[in-house]
């Protein structure tokens, strides 16, 4: 057959609402069989046509060639900037031109939104390729000499070569205080966030306003602060721990305010299903909102750790200055990297200029090994479990199955072994 008589109950008889009242038959409708139905154009949403590449290489050709004809011929306009700018709202407006030829409204908007889009990613991909391509072409000179990363400056003068002299002290005390921050602001801020989103309240509220306010604070500031609480009331020298102090300061606020935003993403019911299976509020928190929520806390830490590491303002203040290796954070001045970039570069000698950008592009390329760690640690999603702990897992059940056995055997044995009939029994 090719329809499907389909009868349902008049909407108005015995049993409906509204209608006439009267009409109490059946009501016969005809579906369309299966494989009758039209079928509309199929909507690609992922690729590229043959019409978009079009459209993008022709509106760019021709952004260009207009730029060009106003920069050189129609205008007295000059400059490169002014020029690329021009080009590329001229590739916009000339793109969306070519689209509304053959799209509607809200695909021309679609189209020019997503090229927008791909435009700023193309942009800030540009920029951070830029910076740290800049970085290391100017600081190969250092880079290519193994000594830069096993040496100190105690040694090494501004006249002498790249082949004497290094960054060891710089890198290792770049270590020691981001290690130190981190072991503070990890725990300290994750439980602020925690207790922000689980506990609540005025405190709460008060506590969120504080952490929003001290996101935008100077960094001079907190390196000020550190100096005049630490140092010169406790301490009476500058060190790794006071310049620890105040990366720390820096970082609290990030990390408290992105874990925050990643703590209320995570979904209430879930929070519900464990308190209605019986767990209290703290087994809650560590076995199902830290874990849903641990990519984000990953994310979080990274924020915070990729503005502590490059501060320079706070540790010009707290650390000192130092060319030789110091591995105590508790006594002597303490240098890291960007303080150490600051101290090469502002020296007019060539080969100091070349160290202080060698030493930067080992800043970023130590920041990146870093990031790249914490995402192994922590990329896996909520439920995802590594290979050691589903090993683990599959271990644990089978030694509870065993467990469960031997209680119901020995249950068994238990019971006496009594020959009278129970009641049930003829």
């Amino acid at each position: 057959m090719d329809e499907t008589i389909t009868t349902v109950i008049a909407a108005g008889g015995p049993g409906g609402r509204g209608g006439d009242p009267s009409d109490t038959g059946p009501k016969r409708t005809f579906r369309p069989a299966p494989g009758n139905e039209p079928v509309g154009p199929r909507r690609r949403m992922s690729g590229a046509t043959a019409e978009d590449t079009f459209n993008l290489t022709g509106a760019l050709g021709a952004a260009l060639a207009v730029a060009t004809l106003l920069f050189g011929w129609f205008t007295p306009m000059t400059g490169a900037v002014g020029w690329a700018i021009v080009t590329y709202l001229l590739f916009v407006l000339i793109y969306a031109l070519l689209v509304a030829l053959r799209a509607t409204g809200q695909e021309v908007a679609d189209r020019v939104m997503t090229a927008l889009l791909y435009s700023a990613a193309s942009i800030l991909i540009a920029a951070l390729v830029f910076v740290v391509c800049f970085a290391v072409f100017r600081g190969l000179p250092a880079l290519v000499n193994l000594n830069s990363f096993v040496q100190t400056m105690e040694s090494a003068g501004p006249l002498e070569p790249l082949s004497v002299g290094g960054i060891a002290h710089a890198i290792v005390g770049t270590l020691i205080q981001i290690s130190i921050a981190l072991s503070i602001t990890v725990p300290l801020g994750i439980a602020t966030a925690v207790f922000m989103n689980e506990i609540g309240g005025r405190f709460a509220r008060f506590v969120r306003t504080i952490s929003d306010a001290m996101t935008a604070l100077p960094s001079i500031v907190a390196g000020l602060f550190v100096y005049s609480a630490v140092i010169q009331l406790i301490t009476h020298e500058r060190s790794g721990f006071a310049a620890s102090l105040a990366i720390t300061v820096m970082m609290l606020p990030i990390v408290i305010r992105a874990s925050d935003v990643v703590l209320r993403l995570v979904p209430g019911n879930l929070r519900e299903a464990s308190y209605a299976l019986g767990s209290s509020r703290w087994r809650t928190v560590w076995h199902v909102v830290l874990p849903t929520a641990r990519s984000g806390l990953v994310t979080a830490v990274i924020l915070g750790t990729a503005r502590g590491i490059g501060e320079t303002s706070p540790v010009l203040l707290t650390s000192g200055v130092t060319a030789v290796m110091n591995v105590n954070p508790f006594s002597g001045p303490m240098i890291s990297l960007p303080l150490q970039v600051f101290d090469f570069v502002k020296s007019p000698e060539p080969n100091m200029i070349a160290r202080g950008f060698g030493a930067a592009a080992t800043l970023l390329l130590l920041v990146l090994l870093l990031f790249a760690i914490a995402r192994i640690i922590g990329g896996r999603g909520p439920g995802q479990l590594s290979a050691r702990q589903r090993r683990a897992r599959t271990a644990q059940s089978a030694a509870d199955l065993q467990r469960i056995e031997n209680r119901h055997r020995v249950a068994a044995e238990a019971l006496p072994n009594d020959p009278t009939p129970s009641k049930d029994q003829p």
